[in-house]
């Protein structure tokens, strides 16, 4: 599995493994994924803390995605970065379940589905 470093401090790109299943349900899809990927969780963390660290109020998600989309795509070549919007949700959750102080940076919603 490659490894590259970015350019923030503990921000480590690896390689994305899928979900073989796609027949599971959001949930279970999301936790192999978690599983595969330990790494994304990491690289949220590190990019949370960091605008947070900056001044930041609220984060979005949303936001965090697309930053680690596009630091992907500059840290490798060649190897297209597939985060499913459907797992933002669970990983909210996962954050703030690590991190209680960030509860109130970021916005939850109810689960639509399992």
């Amino acid at each position: 599995m490659a490894s590259v470093q970015d350019e923030l401090p503990g921000l480590v790109i690896h390689t994305v493994r899928q979900p073989d299943d796609q027949s599971l349900s959001i949930q279970a899809q999301f936790e192999t994924f978690h599983q595969l990927n330990p790494w994304v969780l990491r690289a949220l963390e590190t990019l949370t803390a960091d605008y947070l660290q900056r001044g930041a109020r609220r984060v979005g998600i949303g936001m965090l995605f697309e930053v680690l989309r596009w630091r992907y795509v500059t840290a490798t070549e060649g190897d297209e970065f597939r985060l499913n919007n459907n797992y933002r949700s669970r990983y909210v959750r996962l954050l703030i379940e690590r991190h209680p102080e960030w509860a109130r940076a970021f916005e939850v919603r109810s689960l639509r589905t399992d």
